[in-house]
């Protein structure tokens, strides 16, 4: 009885070190407000989360990672969106349904790292590389022209992200025809980037096509300097053969805990609804802690007027 107790004793702590290289986080946001939104909203002032002028949407997720030694690594990231006026999970927008946010498996190495499933757009990772809102809901770039031409995320990517050499970066993903299934067709699509950060410079390319339609593409930059940011792009998103061409230019400064941002897009081609727009964003941040600040922000959006104050809380 002694040998066997021993045995097992020994057998499980030969399992320990496996274990020990395996790790699972649990993360999120808490992001709720007061505002009015005109654009996919009920246009009355009401408690807002997960909308348009909400600077981010909540949610919960869990990574999870695993040392395969040799340099390898694998893990996953499961998230979901969360609605915080009744706790539900969001059942429209970007991420909406169950683990509709993320939902992927990866294997990194030296040679860079392949992901699998539900997960970012390149084009809209390389947006908010120098985006000065980022990824706020209500970031006027993205709105205007759709995050990089095909939205913020799609369901069945296959991805590929390169190693960083001296401040450059690329991502190329592709999904097949029949993940993409639009109106009972599929549509093959594929989305690349190429990206550079080094000290006060932030530049991004990126470009994505869907099967019968035209080419998606955005070119934009940040440069900082001091206590202030500015920020410029060329964007031309395409729905079809029907495109959206447009510039926009921004500034940001930073105060202490206060951060204000001016974004300002204006059209040269809109196919889409054939008027051409200049839109605005007028945000400020307070910072309570490094997780935790209030925003109040201002939308005018394709001759819409939306705005939202809140408190986001990261986790």
């Amino acid at each position: 009885m002694h040998k066997k107790i021993i045995t097992m004793t020994v057998s499980a702590f030969a399992v320990v070190p496996a274990f020990a290289q395996s790790s699972v986080t649990l993360y999120g946001t808490a992001d709720a407000g007061v505002g009015k939104t005109l654009v996919g909203g009920s246009g009355k002032t009401e408690m807002i989360s997960g909308s348009l002028m909400n600077n981010s949407t909540s949610y919960i997720e869990f990574t999870g990672r695993e040392d395969l030694g040799g340099g390898l690594n694998s893990g996953f990231d499961f998230g979901s969106n969360l609605n915080l006026k009744d706790g539900s999970n969001l059942t429209t927008g970007p991420g909406a349904g169950y683990w509709g946010r993320t939902s992927k498996i990866w294997l990194g190495g030296p040679w860079g790292t392949l992901q699998l499933g539900r997960t970012y757009n390149p084009a809209f990772l390389a947006m908010i590389s120098w985006q000065l809102t980022m990824a706020a809901n209500y970031s006027v770039v993205g709105n205007t022209y759709n995050w990089g031409g095909n939205g913020v995320r799609q369901n069945g990517l296959i991805d590929y992200r390169t190693p960083n050499f001296n401040g450059f970066s690329g991502d190329v993903s592709y999904i097949m025809k029949d993940n993409n299934i639009i109106n009972g067709t599929g549509y093959a699509r594929w989305d690349g980037a190429i990206r550079y950060s080094a000290g006060p410079v932030v530049a991004a390319l990126s470009a994505d096509k869907t099967d019968g339609s035209k080419t998606s593409y955005t070119l934009g930059g940040k440069y900082k300097f001091g206590q202030f940011s500015f920020a410029s792009s060329y964007n031309q998103s395409a729905r079809n053969d029907a495109l959206r061409r447009g510039f926009s230019l921004g500034g940001q400064g930073a105060f202490g805990a206060m951060t204000l941002t001016l974004d300002v897009t204006r059209d040269i081609k809109n196919d889409w609804n054939m008027r051409k727009y200049t839109n605005e964003l007028v945000e400020a941040r307070y910072a309570l802690s490094k997780r935790t600040f209030v925003y109040a922000a201002y939308l005018h959006l394709d001759g819409s007027g939306n705005y939202g104050v809140g408190l986001r809380h990261n986790f």
